[in-house]
């Protein structure tokens, strides 16, 4: 495995990039409402991140994926492609969001509901989110990555949702996707010690049904097996000498 530490500066040059990406979804907030189609949303994130931030969309074109963002509506679990199916009111939707920045990548995503949510899908979307930031609090120099994932695990399934197994989060920095693979399940004790320096995503996948999953045929949109809700946010997370700093805390959040 091969964990990238990165230097005082590169980690600077991360908190630009979380900072970027964090302001995207902060921006796009607003225009998520019943009509739209994915796609205005798609081109509406691109225009900022190339013309206002003078930055760089990771997914355009990375392995071949067509658009800037992506758009996981309703038993989306990831990867959904922006298109011309327009949101409608009880719809929710994850945007997920990496910016390129001087050579550097933030990574975030977060759920937006359309118009009233369905009190399912705002339950679902607080357990993930829940799940998430329980995952990131357990981030400091020692811990084993199945220390995070087993909390995460133990909250979701407690609460009668599921996690989905065949995704999870990654290291990040010049590349978009490096070492480590961050697990949303597993056993406390177990796997990678984290170290100072390491930046990452906890990034859970939540299924209002069972866990399992099945990848379309445009080769990236991935769906619940049983057509469930599913929902998802993500954080970039840097390891610190004593905890952890979240890089793609939105505005509203910020120290």
């Amino acid at each position: 495995m091969n964990v990238t530490i990165k230097t005082p500066e590169e980690q600077e040059l991360m908190r630009t990039a979380g900072r970027l990406t964090a302001d995207v979804l902060d921006m796009i907030g607003e225009h998520v409402q019943p009509g739209v189609t994915t796609d205005e949303l798609d081109r509406i994130c691109h225009d900022y991140i190339v013309d206002e931030q003078q930055a760089v969309p990771a997914p355009l074109n990375y392995r071949g994926f067509p658009k800037s963002i992506c758009t996981s509506v309703n038993h989306v679990v990831c990867h959904g492609i922006p298109g011309d199916k327009r949101l409608r009111n009880g719809d929710m939707v994850n945007i997920d969001i990496t910016v390129i920045k001087d050579g550097f990548h933030g990574d975030s995503s977060r759920i937006f509901h359309v118009g009233k949510p369905s009190v399912r899908g705002q339950r679902l979307a607080n357990v993930a989110f829940e799940a998430m930031w329980l995952g990131i609090r357990q981030v400091r120099p020692g811990t084993q990555l199945g220390d995070i994932g087993h909390v995460i695990q133990n909250y979701v399934e407690r609460n009668n949702f599921s996690v989905v197994r065949e995704y999870c989060g990654h290291g990040i920095g010049r590349q978009f996707h490096e070492d480590p693979q961050v697990l949303h399940y597993g056993r406390p004790g177990t796997g990678f010690r984290l170290e100072p320096g390491m930046a990452f995503t906890i990034e859970p996948m939540v299924n209002a049904g069972r866990r399992h999953v099945r990848l379309l045929k445009d080769g990236w949109t991935v769906v619940t097996r049983d057509h469930s809700l599913s929902a998802q946010w993500e954080h970039t997370i840097l390891v610190t000498d004593d905890g952890h700093e979240v890089l793609t805390l939105g505005a509203a959040n910020r120290p």
